[in-house]
């Protein structure tokens, strides 16, 4: 039980230090930063959610004495509690079939599914994002504002003799914002939850097998979800800025399905890697090219694409005389 509480401190005081470093505008500091929840979801998937929790309470109460209130709640929202909570779902499962107490082989287990978390992830991102953007204001009015005075002073002490067209550029940049932090929350949290699972298989940690990634699909009713966010981005203020912002994250969580289609898709071919390579370093290097998994993942949802592709790859049947 010591060992056990030691871990989870170790992980929390990890977290919270990563965390905390922004504090210091290095650069190296943004990285650590972004991977704050990666110590608490090793302890998670490792050791189990409580390990988690304890070292994410520890890590919040120490944030909040040091440097306060606010820094507290920031990180138990931001880091603690999707650490936490995405860890349990990793290891949650339930039993298929029908109980065997006498069996000597141990029951089937059906896991909790992977595009399950993604929508999970998803859902942490937006909140995360929503959170931030509540603590400048809490109409579209003061958060724009203040977003493009703080952009505006930025460019300006990079290039004191700005024009009209820094403008116009502030004005553009202002409007993606949100949806850019919200792509970045949802990424970030979605590398250091495979950063997480990784550490602990290779640990000998991980007490269930490797997901089949390339089964990964969000559930149907995302796409309505994704409409309704989607007609609300039309509608102006507040509402307007919270609709897009998870409109990006559930676009980000079919750009994820659309590289497990692309994964699928390509397994006939023989330069798989170079292909499925050369897809990952264009979408890295330049980022618009993500528009195209998007539309594959919708795509997958609407048609079935996996599906049927794996329906053609499965030899004929056997003849029965």
């Amino acid at each position: 039980m010591m060992a056990f509480g030691l871990i989870a401190l170790i992980a929390g005081a990890a977290s919270a230090l990563m965390f905390a470093s922004i504090a210091s505008g290095a650069l190296i500091s943004l990285v650590l930063f972004y991977l704050a929840p990666l110590p608490l979801m090793v302890a998670s998937i490792g050791w189990g959610p409580l390990c988690a929790s304890l070292g994410g309470i520890a890590a919040a109460v120490g944030l909040g004495a040091l440097f306060g209130l606010p820094y507290c709640i920031a990180f138990a929202l931001t880091v603690a509690l999707p650490a936490w909570w995405l860890g349990h779902l990793v290891l949650l499962s339930r039993q298929v079939g029908p109980a065997a107490p006498e069996a000597a082989t141990e029951p089937a287990l059906e896991w909790y599914p992977v595009g399950r978390i993604l929508l999970w992830i998803a859902g942490f991102a937006t909140l995360t994002t929503i959170a931030a953007l509540l603590t400048i204001g809490t109409d579209a009015e003061t958060i724009t504002g203040t977003l493009r005075r703080g952009l505006m002073r930025l460019l300006r002490a990079a290039d004191p003799q700005s024009s009209g067209e820094t403008d116009q550029f502030v004005g553009a940049l202002v409007r993606i914002l949100p949806a850019g932090a919200t792509i970045v929350a949802m990424m970030t949290l979605t590398l250091n939850l495979w950063l997480s699972t990784k550490v602990t298989a290779t640990s000998g940690r991980l007490r269930r097998p490797w997901p089949d990634l390339m089964t990964a699909e969000l559930p149907p009713m995302t796409l309505v979800a994704l409409c309704i966010a989607l007609a609300f981005c039309f509608t102006g203020g507040l509402l307007a800025i919270v609709a897009q912002i998870a409109t990006a994250a559930l676009m980000m969580g079919y750009a994820l399905t659309g590289f497990a289609v692309l994964h699928t898709l390509t397994l006939a071919l023989k330069s798989r890697t170079f292909w499925l390579g050369s897809t990952y370093a264009v979408v890295v290097v330049f980022g618009w090219p993500v528009i195209a998994m998007v539309i594959l993942g919708l795509a997958d949802a609407v048609f079935g694409l996996r599906e049927r592709f794996l329906r053609t790859r499965q030899p004929p049947p056997l003849p029965t005389s």
